[in-house]
């Protein structure tokens, strides 16, 4: 099983540069990080964990150009985004970002993308709450005529690109080539909890589901399975829980269900703190 990790880099905590290094020479198989572009002082969303909202969520860094520090004095560990906020951001610009990052870590990027839970940050952002699953699909769907090897054109309900020239391409892995799966574009991974139209859209046009803490999988893993054959989709989706607190116990239990990654949670801390959360963690490698 491949042990990731995740973790709010902000301005307090350990470097990306540090941590990224550490984890490579450590033998862990990736970082994922999350994204919030700022947090509203107002704070009328209750924090997913319950109130008080840790500190880190107003002060995390920019996943991207964070991933892409660590892209650079990396060469095996996978880079993620766990989760970027489809919603509230340009697609055109989002799907450079992603590409490049991509192309310039070799194929090692993955995106994992949210609907988000903070009402008042999507809204600074413009975002219609009650509609923004179908704005990411659609802005997905425009991402992915960008990231297509010819100028290919959307014309979506939300917005719309026309064809274009769009280079970097991302980096497709091996494993995406195998059997009839056509998209385009780096792994994605939709974070959520389940439920129906997690699953349709993850069966749509996603590789899979990164499932926060990762309870449940015994009896919701058959359902998106399920789901995914009936969409027409080879082989099984992929899963991670993520942000998980691991055990040997809930490793074994994880692989008995097919599940061959994890992303361990690591305290936002300076390095110190980061470094002996790595050395405890370091048993499951």
């Amino acid at each position: 099983m491949r042990i990731a990790t995740t973790i709010f880099l902000t301005d307090e905590t350990i470097s990306p540069v540090r941590l990224a290094r550490e984890l490579e020479q450590r033998g862990f198989a990736g970082l994922y990080l999350p994204q919030h572009t700022h947090i509203p002082v107002s704070r009328k969303t209750p924090a997913p964990a319950g109130d008080p909202l840790p500190r880190e969520y107003g002060r995390a860094l920019d996943p991207f150009l964070a991933l892409a520090q660590a892209a650079a004095v990396t060469h095996r560990i996978e880079l993620g985004t766990g989760v970027a906020l489809v919603a509230q951001q340009d697609p055109i610009v989002l799907a450079k970002q992603a590409a490049t990052l991509d192309f310039l870590s070799g194929g090692r990027f993955t995106l994992g993308i949210g609907y988000g839970w903070n009402v008042e940050e999507a809204e600074d952002h413009g975002v219609d709450w009650h509609t923004r699953r179908e704005l990411v699909r659609d802005r997905m769907a425009l991402m992915r005529a960008l990231w297509s090897p010819e100028p290919t054109a959307h014309d979506g309900e939300f917005g719309s690109v026309q064809a274009s020239w769009a280079h970097p391409k991302p980096v497709r892995r091996p494993r995406r080539l195998q059997g009839t799966d056509s998209l385009v574009g780096p792994r994605t991974l939709i974070g959520g909890a389940a439920g129906p139209k997690l699953f349709a859209h993850v069966a749509e046009y996603a590789d899979g589901w990164m499932p926060v803490g990762g309870s449940g999988l015994r009896e919701t893993l058959p359902e998106l399975r399920r789901v995914w054959t009936e969409a027409g989709r080879p082989g099984e989706p992929e899963v991670m829980p993520y942000a998980v607190h691991p055990s040997a116990g809930k490793l074994a239990h994880y692989a008995d269900l097919g599940i061959e990654e994890v992303a361990v949670g690591l305290p936002s801390a300076p390095e110190a703190e980061v470094l002996r959360a790595l050395d405890a963690h370091a048993e499951f490698l």
